[in-house]
């Protein structure tokens, strides 16, 4: 087993701030069950996230030109 290092050893280490971030294991953020939080850092909630934001962008780039289409008329084909 290696020996621990010194402890002025470990003042030349890089330090990182982490921060935590509560997540909706549901994505739901009117469910605040204590069963349904989970704290992360902040990486892994983007991560943990990813997916509903994906389906969020779709839907809100969908309802975009849905409206567009109603109020505008349709959009060239691109």
């Amino acid at each position: 087993m290696p020996a621990l290092p010194r402890l002025d050893e470990l003042e030349d280490l890089r330090r990182t701030k982490v921060v935590l971030a509560a997540a909706h294991r549901d994505h739901d953020t009117a469910n605040n069950a204590d069963t349904n939080l989970v704290a992360l850092c902040q990486r892994c909630h983007i991560l943990h996230d990813h997916p509903e934001h994906k389906r969020r962008r779709w839907r809100t780039l969908f309802r975009r030109r849905a409206d567009g289409d109603l109020f505008d008329g349709s959009y060239p084909n691109r």
